[in-house]
Formats: C-alpha cells, structure tokens, sequence
C-alpha cells in the first residue's frame, strides 16, 4: 500500500507542477531524448523495417531500463518512490504546454494577425500553414489539442498506472519516436514502421478513455457519445479519431476533411459532419475541455491505481490447519491476480 500511495503523491504532485509550470523552456528530458534518438537514426539508418525495429527498440528499451534501475534504487524510500514518480509524471505530461501553445495562436486570430498564427502554428502540429485561413487555423488548434490531449496526458496517465514511472517515460519514449520517425515520408516509411505500430498500440488504451472521459465532461454528452461512436473509427489512425471524434461531439463543432502536411495532402473523413464549422472561440473552449478531461483521467488512474495496489495487498493466502504446508490456491484467490 505504501508503494501504491507514493506512486499516487508522486502522480499528483507531477501533474500540478506541469498545470503551473508547464514544460521547461531549455533542458527539457525529452527534448535531450529526441537528441540521442536523432543521432542514433543518422548512425545506423537503412530503409529497412528491421533495422527500424533495432532503432525502436535500443531507444525505448533504454529509457525502459533506465527507469527500472531508478525505480529500484528508489527502494522502500517512500519519499524517494514519490519524487521519482513526480519528477517522472512532470516530465511526460505536455498538458499545459499544449494549451498554452493553443491559446497563443487563438489570441494572434483573434487580433487579425495571421502571420503570427501561421508563423506559431508549427509549434502545435506539423500542417503547413503557408495557405491556410483563419477558419482553417482554427481548426488545425483544436484537432491538435484533442488529439494531444490523449497523447500528452491520458496516455501517459494510464501507462503510470499501468506500470508506474517505467510505464510514464516509456510511452512518452514511443510517442516521441512516432513524432521524429513514424510519418509516411520517404526517408521513414520503412524505418518507422516499427515506431509508428508500436505507437498505435501504446496509444490505444488512452485514446478509448480519453473519448469516455470528454463525453463525460462535454456539455452536450449525448452529442459527444453519438459522433464518437458512430465516427471515431473513421479517422485513419486508430487512436486519433478516438478523442477528435469526441471532441468534435463534446465542443459541437465538425472536424477532420482536408489537410495539407508539407507536400502530402490528405483527404479525411469528416467528423461531426452535421455541426457547424469551427470558430476562433472554439480553441479556448478546446482548451477547457482538455483541461477537464485531464483532470479526470488523473482522478481515474490514481484511483485505479491505488485501489489495485489495495486488492494485492489485502490478499493473505490461507494455510491449512491440519499441515504445515500452505494449501494449492485456485488462481481467483491468488495475491496479485489481475482482474
């Protein structure tokens, strides 16, 4: 129970500092990760699928087991266990960063400046945005902020109450690679294979929840839970138009179609298609949205998590008064079964 509260400190601790602090602007983990992967790939880089798989693995596997030595040389310290689980949640979580980068091009749409939007758009998702309007700026913000939401905070959420801090820094690990190596270029599309499907596979747990968790924050649930199900699996990735979908519903704006990523253009299935046409306004409401919905996704993986660690530790398995060897337990009452 003590390792199961210092994870659930840790957590909370970690994701108050990131609502307060965000992201450092230098120095940042991730960004020294990405640093380490970018020279690694220039080194070994084949377009082979295999040799991709090495990639992926000696990255992730690394931070994994980096993680794991930490976690353990933690010990029974439970001050240790949760500083190690708070500076590892701040880490991972992107939340307020994402708002913060989404609230300042609504700000630069808001005072007629274009430019500034475009220029600053980068920062938020990787369209072009040389010859897009204001209209579709705006929605380019709030398909990046559901989609982030996900990403950058119930993902990693979940994996931490899944598999504790090497859980947090390894999803942050993959979804990391998916962003440098697995998009469909010409350099990457063999290369990243590996990266992209591990991605897809990481990510789908914390994409379902993240819908569940924005149509219970919606306004209008019932329209959030409808477009959802009905276009959630339209979406070409199978975890983005999970939570766009839901998002789409919950801010009752009509999302995905046509979208321009540098020479590619992609034609997507619309979601939401009865609804209106997303306005500047409708970024801070994204935001809110996402902050509610990460609010939520702390709430339900610190409960999950402690209320696991409780069910392993309240089981005590029984020893036969007639022998002295403890009786064969069936695997329903076994301490540590999961459920």
């Amino acid at each position: 129970m003590r390792r199961g509260s210092a994870l659930a400190l840790g957590t909370v601790a970690g994701y108050l500092a990131d609502a307060r602090f965000a992201d450092p602007r230098r120095g940042h983990p991730v960004a020294a990760f990405g640093t380490a992967a970018d020279r690694l790939e220039r080194r070994i880089w084949r377009d082979h699928r295999g040799t991709g798989a090495l990639f992926t693995t000696v990255c992730v596997g690394t931070v994994a087991a980096g993680a794991l030595l930490a976690d353990r040389a933690a010990g029974r310290s439970w001050a240790g266990r949760a500083a190690l689980a708070a500076a590892a949640t701040w880490t991972v979580l992107g939340g307020a960063s994402l708002t913060r980068e989404a609230r300042t091009i609504g700000r630069a749409l808001q005072a007629d400046d274009l430019n500034a939007a475009r220029e600053r758009l980068p920062h938020l998702c990787g369209r072009d945005p040389s010859s897009l309007d204001e209209a579709q700026i705006a929605r380019a913000v709030v398909e990046s902020v559901a989609e982030n939401t996900a990403d950058a905070v119930v993902n990693a959420l979940t994996w931490g109450a899944v598999a504790g801090t090497p859980g947090l820094l390894a999803f942050r690990a993959v979804n990391t690679l998916d962003a440098m190596v697995g998009h469909r270029s010409a350099r990457h599309l063999r290369f990243g294979w590996a990266s992209a499907r591990l991605d897809d596979l990481a990510g789908w747990p914390g994409a379902r929840l993240t819908a569940l968790l924005t149509v219970a924050a919606a306004p209008e649930p019932r329209t959030a839970w409808r477009v959802w199900r009905r276009d959630g699996s339209a979406h070409p990735s199978p975890n983005a138009g999970q939570a766009e979908s839901a998002f789409a519903g919950a801010l009752g704006v009509r999302l995905g179609g046509t979208l321009t990523y540098g020479e590619q253009v992609e034609h997507r299935p619309v979601l939401g298609a009865e609804l209106r046409a997303v306005t500047v306004d409708d970024i801070e409401r994204a935001c809110v949205l996402s902050r509610r919905v990460g609010a939520l996704a702390l709430a339900v993986t610190v409960g999950a998590r402690v209320l696991g660690r409780m069910g392993r530790d309240g089981a005590v398995p029984s020893v036969s008064r007639s022998s002295s060897r403890p009786r064969r337990l069936p695997m329903s009452e076994k301490n540590g079964v999961r459920t």
